[in-house]
Parts: structure tokens; sequence; C-alpha cells
């Protein structure tokens, strides 16, 4: 499993979010649905244009809520973004911190999701790394994310 270490300030991404249930894997099942609505409704495309900060691609961001609405979690598509709020889309301010940067090579959704089990089931067992409070991400870049060689990153915070 290729992945660096990276050290980033405070950041913020603009996009669209919305509330699933982590429950019987619901969320594993609706996450690719709501891509492919902000493919066909040109948000996707919006997002791309408005990309002006160091990740290059569009981010889904993972923002847990268990602790406040057990089984729930918010999840965004957005980009990494500085300036004003677009219409119709919403701010999220992204943390200062540590990060986990995992290589994702394959077609979605299944490479990306076989990259997550893998992480949290033998990377973070064999690595002197701890889970950090905070949203994760995935980068996703420009290309055919149904290819066999699509290449995409899971940031994961780290302690």
């Amino acid at each position: 499993m290729n992945y660096r270490i990276v050290e980033r300030e405070s950041f913020q991404v603009v996009g669209i979010k919305r509330e699933f249930s982590c429950v019987n894997g619901e969320n594993l099942r609706e996450i690719p649905k709501m891509g492919d609505d902000v493919h066909a409704d040109g948000t996707n495309d919006l997002l791309i244009e408005l990309n002006n900060g160091e990740i290059n691609g569009v981010v889904g961001v993972c923002a847990d809520k268990r602790s406040q609405q057990p089984g729930l979690m918010d999840y965004w598509i957005a980009a990494e973004y500085e300036g004003p709020q677009p219409e119709g889309l919403e701010i999220l301010d992204i943390p200062s911190g540590k990060w986990g940067v995992f290589e994702v090579h394959g077609a979605m959704p299944d490479s990306i999701q076989n990259a997550w089990k893998q992480i949290f089931s033998e990377w973070f067992p064999s690595s002197h790394y701890l889970h950090a409070a905070g949203p994760e991400l995935e980068v996703y870049s420009a290309g055919n994310p149904w290819s066999l060689d699509y290449y995409s990153e899971i940031w994961i915070p780290l302690k």
C-alpha cells in the first residue's frame, strides 16, 4: 500500500452534502448514486472550475456524525476552494493537521471501497499512527473513474 504523510494548514472546500446512514452498508450503496447525480446535473463540472487549491480534483469528504447521531455521516462532493461562497454550494472548513495520503488504483467504486477496508484492517494495526478526529477525504483525479488504471487518493487525519 503506497502512502505518504502530509502536513497541511487548514483549508476549505466548497460543494454539496448529503446525510447517509452507515447501517447495513447503505452509505456504500448510496454515495456512488450521489456521484452519478452530480455528474448528471453539472455540479461536478462546476466544482472542477472552482478548484483553486493544492488538492487537484474533486473531493469526497466523509464527516462522521456518529458521536452526535449514531449510524449517520455527512458526505460532501466538493473541491478545495478559496474565495466567496458560490450560490447553491456550501463551504466546509478542514482543520490543519497531519494526513496519511493513500494511493488508490483501479475502477470506482470497488477500488476505493477496498482501499478503505485495507487501510483500517492492515495499515492502522501495523503503523504507529492513530486515526485523528476530523473529516476524511477521497480525492478523485481527472480521467475515467471506471478505468482499471484510474488514480485516486484517500486522505485520513492522523495523530
